[in-house]
């Protein structure tokens, strides 16, 4: 098979470099890209977004098979104008990936269906949604009802907090024009749990929890993620079962139920409450850092068995449930707000359990990479165990002359407590 990938993080890279172990994949084309995923895939300048020149690039390089990482392709309706023309494709419709795209509709889906998240109210105004804020115990949920890059999400334990974060919402406009999802603020540790979806079908991966504040000890503003690991110690078998069960499955079938059938990756992106295992957000595709530790202990093929899927068979996917596998991300300073871009990105040597996914590079005119967004690479290794992996993870990044470039150094802690 010749394959497209749609995109260009550190999630299409590990979804490159998994695709390029599957004997049934003889090209990987990658679109945009960067030039870290250059070294692993054929990239050519079309943006994730640009869906015509997508369509055009897969018909002129004969792509058999497109697999989308972002989700502003998929909301663009990438899935569907593929299908239009006959091409096979993985990723939800336009349709199915309102999940991620509106809170207001994943949150009225599971209100009708009876799966277990926070309660929540819906406002675009935002005197409205002040008054209820204020009328309600904080810390209150703000969450944008949209596309906002993983950052249109705000905890705010102050009323001025949640003022603030509702001017930039509903009067400024700061993610574009829309409405604010209020929640209740639930607690216990959070956890990502992606499956491979279609239709009816949930085919689970392994558990993965990443790192959403910028610096260690969880402090510092919200970003996209900033480390991930994988498997989790204090979620058990039944706990597992219990969110394939009653949160991932039922919310599946509620999709067909809607005339909407999800086929590609569903993220669920859960809580362990004292109540029981909720949902605080679902994603309609690869999560971003977790991928990076999730498929590097996938065993089986992944071009096979997305084939299959897109083929109306079932597949085994197969995971590696000996080892542990830890990521940590490098990224340009001053990121989520104000990144400085330009810094000169080290060359990395790892050993062959180990990985390096290239996020925000571009290369100078030397062909060395150097940093141009705000996340710049992921370094993952696997190990016997969490703390076996990430000591290696950081023996590797420690040494690293990492000028205007940061990154946490306590990934995994909150497995080792």
């Amino acid at each position: 098979m010749k394959v497209l990938v749609v995109g260009g993080g550190g999630r299409e890279h590990a979804v490159v470099d998994a695709l390029s172990r599957s004997p049934q994949v003889s090209k990987i084309y990658c679109a945009p890209g960067n030039a870290g995923i250059a070294r692993q895939a054929e990239c050519v300048p079309v943006k994730d977004t640009d869906v015509e020149g997508l369509l055009s690039l897969a018909r002129e390089k004969e792509i058999d098979l497109t697999v989308v990482g972002p989700e502003a392709a998929l909301v663009a309706g990438i899935v569907d104008r593929f299908r239009e023309e006959g091409l096979r494709i993985f990723g939800p419709t336009k349709a199915a990936a309102r999940i991620e795209s509106s809170k207001e509709f994943a949150k009225d889906l599971m209100g009708r269906y009876g799966i277990p998240t926070a309660g929540y109210r819906a406002f675009d105004d935002y005197r409205k949604a002040s008054e209820y804020v204020r009328s309600r115990p904080l810390p209150a949920v703000l969450k944008y009802d949209g596309l906002a890059a993983g950052k249109g999400v705000v905890i705010a334990r102050t009323m001025e907090e949640a003022d603030a974060a509702l001017r930039d919402m509903l009067l400024d406009d700061k993610f574009g024009k829309g409405r604010v999802v209020v929640e209740d603020f639930l607690t216990g540790p959070e956890f990502s749990f992606m499956c491979f979806v279609s239709g009816r079908k949930v085919l689970p991966m392994v558990l993965a929890q990443d790192h959403k504040r910028a610096f260690d000890g969880d402090k510092g503003p919200n970003t996209g993620g900033m480390g991930a690991y994988s498997p989790l110690p204090f979620i058990t078998a039944e706990d597992e079962r219990y969110a394939l069960e009653k949160v991932l499955q039922p919310t599946a079938d509620a999709m067909v139920a809607e005339g909407c059938p999800f086929e590609g990756v569903l993220y669920g992106g859960l809580m362990k409450t004292p109540q029981g295992i909720k949902v605080i957000e679902f994603n309609a595709r690869f999560g971003d850092p977790e991928t990076e530790v999730v498929l590097p202990k996938l065993t089986s093929d992944l071009g096979a068995g997305i084939s299959a899927i897109l083929d109306g068979e079932t597949p085994e996917f197969t995971w590696d449930e000996s080892n542990a596998t830890l990521g940590v991300v490098i990224a340009s300073n001053g990121y989520p707000e104000n990144v400085s871009k330009g810094a000169r990105v080290p060359e990395i040597e790892v050993d062959e359990d180990s990985h390096v996914y290239y996020a925000g590079v571009a290369s100078d005119e030397h062909g060395n990479l150097v940093a141009n967004s705000g996340r710049v690479l992921l370094v993952e290794t696997s190990a016997p165990d969490i703390k076996s992996a990430q000591d290696k993870v950081y023996a590797i990044i420690d040494k690293l002359e990492l000028r205007g470039l940061f990154y946490r150094h306590d990934i995994g802690f909150k497995a080792l407590k």
